[in-house]
């Protein structure tokens, strides 16, 4: 049964999307009129509105066959920045140029983007937010969580765009303006200029293959000014570490040879001027290093998604806020496997961090303590620590006071789902608590 009801969902979004997309509003407004006067005028003899619907079906009809006249050949090209960001309009410009040998007017441009239609496997596995408060009716059928998973994997938001009128060989440029829904890779599969029939009705449709795609960057929010804790540590290899691969150091000056210094640190042509031994002397270096945790652990049960989307999201606002001129960031979370990557002191750019950030995805089948070990293997290395967390579980609440009790002062984020009983923002054990919907107002309080 939950097959054949997935497979009338996909059935029926496909309608669904062609009607929305063909029909105008005019349209919709003249097929409904058709259906109405067909149920109201099953009997001609006592009323009139079999003639309504004759009229309309005939105007209807006629529409559809003046779209089957459009025709046209199209070359289209787009020039997208490099990155967008999840809620936010992203303006790119396509240029179209009329291959055909007749000037069109009248058109429409239409982005079309991947398909959003989840697998079964999906489909069975989600859960909707707000789900369990439906009726048993829609629970047991699924039809608002197929609705919410089509939202959730609609890749962006945009409406059609006029177009000036294109004469043969001409190249126009139209100004579009999406937003992409969430994170992550944005497919755009390919471009369809629309022409309306002369009644407004129906559109005709041309498609052009134009495969491209841009990367969405997590949606960001406002962090305050923060004194994060903790003091300068010795970092092995220095600023140096940045372009090499061993124990480099920071190169400080020349001096006389020592007993017991390494030869390695010989300066052999200071030696061969002066005529004595002469050493290389480095300088240890010490500067600020913060982990930035990200929890990807993610949890069953209504929400668990959207939590950890949110969770991406405070990672990404604290990656873009904290300085890195002076310091080093690590970003530290499990995917397939532990990963750390290093922005700061010359090493990477803050956006590289949100590019990492835009494809990662939850982790399953590890346990928590793949990251838990991973951090506190480094824990002589950093100043401090920001842990953003799925949950404040007894295995969690451990992980932090390990790091606290090895001397790293860490500032614990932990979001919770929309509709938790209202508690304190700030805990007695020092863990922030974050609610999805509210995520701004619990970093402004920080």
């Amino acid at each position: 049964m939950r097959r054949l009801l997935f497979r009338a969902f996909r059935a029926t979004w496909v309608v669904q999307h062609w009607m929305t997309r063909r029909f105008s509003s005019a349209g919709l407004l003249v097929l409904g009129g058709i259906l109405a006067a067909s149920v109201v005028g099953l009997d001609t003899n006592r009323t009139l509105a079999y003639q309504a619907f004759t009229f309309l079906l005939a105007l209807l009809a006629a529409a559809l066959l003046a779209s089957l006249t459009f025709r046209g050949r199209f070359s289209v090209r787009r020039a997208m920045p490099r990155f967008g960001t999840a809620g936010e309009p992203l303006n790119y410009r396509v240029f179209i140029r009329n291959d055909g040998p007749r000037p069109l007017r009248g058109l429409s441009l239409l982005e079309d983007t991947a398909d959003p239609r989840p697998s079964l496997a999906e489909f069975l596995a989600a859960r909707e937010p707000g789900e369990e408060r439906r009726n048993w009716f829609d629970r047991t059928v699924g039809y608002p969580r197929w609705m919410w998973l089509i939202g959730q994997r609609q890749g962006a938001r945009a409406g059609d765009r006029p177009l000036p009128p294109l004469l043969p060989g001409v190249e126009v440029e139209a100004r579009v303006e999406t937003v992409p829904a969430r994170r992550g890779r944005l497919r755009l599969v390919g471009v369809t200029i629309a022409r309306p029939d002369p009644f407004g009705l129906f559109r005709g449709f041309v498609r052009v293959s134009a495969p491209q795609s841009v990367l969405v960057l997590p949606r960001r929010y406002p962090v305050p000014d923060l004194d994060l804790p903790g003091k300068r540590k010795y970092q092995q290899g220095g600023v140096a570490l940045a372009a090499s691969v061993g124990d480099s150091e920071e190169f400080a000056s020349l001096r006389d040879y020592r007993p017991g210094d390494p030869l390695r640190r010989i300066h052999w042509r200071s030696w061969a001027r002066v005529g004595r031994p002469i050493v290389k002397e480095y300088q240890d270096e010490f500067f600020v290093r913060h982990a930035l945790v990200l929890d990807t652990f993610a949890r069953g049960g209504v929400g668990a998604g959207e939590i950890f989307e949110e969770a991406v999201s405070v990672a990404a606002s604290f990656a873009v806020a904290i300085p890195s001129q002076d310091s080093l960031l690590d970003l530290m979370f499990v995917g397939p496997e532990a990963f750390c990557f290093t922005a700061g002191r010359g090493l990477a750019h803050a956006d590289r961090m949100l590019e990492v950030l835009a494809s990662v995805e939850p982790c399953a089948g590890r346990p928590f303590r793949v990251l838990r070990d991973s951090v506190l293997q480094r824990h002589g290395e950093l100043s401090g620590a920001i842990c953003v967390l799925l949950g404040w579980d007894d295995e969690r609440r451990a992980f932090v006071g390990a790091l606290r009790a090895l001397g790293v002062p860490t500032l614990t984020l932990v979001v919770t789902p929309a509709g938790e009983p209202d508690g304190p923002a700030t805990a007695a054990d020092g863990s922030h608590r974050l609610v999805v919907g509210r995520i701004a107002d619990g970093l402004a309080r920080l």
